[in-house]
């Protein structure tokens, strides 16, 4: 039903925020509350979990962990408390990494997660996950780089085309206004 909201974050709790957008507060439960700062304009993608007796939205910071929580909450016996906790205890990247490697004794040490969710968990989603292997990482040290890279994420772009486009700017050491308007040029172009 909803994709995103894009809004100012009004509140910050232990385990959500209340996203306001156009007179109306969303409390949507996020992996990730640290993430979000108070007052701030930011794009939040959403899930609307509806049951019987009542619905609840959750939140995501980007469409990557919505995506494995879409993925999660198929498998057998994984609800959306369980895969937002899941998401809470580790990061996209390393999740995605246990499951393409079988790596039990890290899935069971997630909350909610024994040993049958575990194998449960890999059996449903192993080599069904995309593993971003672009040159463009948290780990690269070009920060304006990376702020480029959450600034075209913020504008909608798909983070695939983002890392090929920015992967041919990589090591011109220049400023982030700079990369982006050079990437929307190159994006621009396709």
């Amino acid at each position: 039903m909803y994709s995103y909201f894009i809004g100012e974050i009004s509140e910050v709790g232990l385990d959500y925020i209340v996203v306001e957008t156009n007179g109306v507060g969303y409390y949507l439960y996020v992996s990730h509350p640290n993430d979000y700062k108070r007052n701030e304009i930011t794009k939040v993608f959403v899930y609307l979990h509806v049951k019987e007796d009542g619905m609840t939205l959750y939140g995501f910071s980007s469409k990557e962990e919505k995506e494995l929580f879409l993925k999660l909450i198929e498998v057998k016996g994984i609800g959306p408390k369980t895969a937002i906790n899941v998401l809470s205890a580790t990061s996209v990247n390393n999740l995605v990494q246990a499951i393409e490697t079988q790596n039990t004794g890290y899935l069971k040490k997630l909350p909610g997660i024994g040993p049958k969710a575990a194998q449960q968990i890999i059996l449903d989603l192993k080599g069904k996950l995309v593993i971003d292997t672009s040159t463009i990482s948290k780990d690269t040290t070009d920060k304006e780089l990376l702020d480029a890279r959450e600034a075209l994420k913020s504008l909608g772009f798909r983070v695939s085309d983002i890392d090929t486009v920015l992967a041919k700017l990589n090591g011109l050491k220049l400023n982030a206004e700079e990369y982006i308007k050079r990437a929307l040029k190159m994006m621009n172009t396709k």
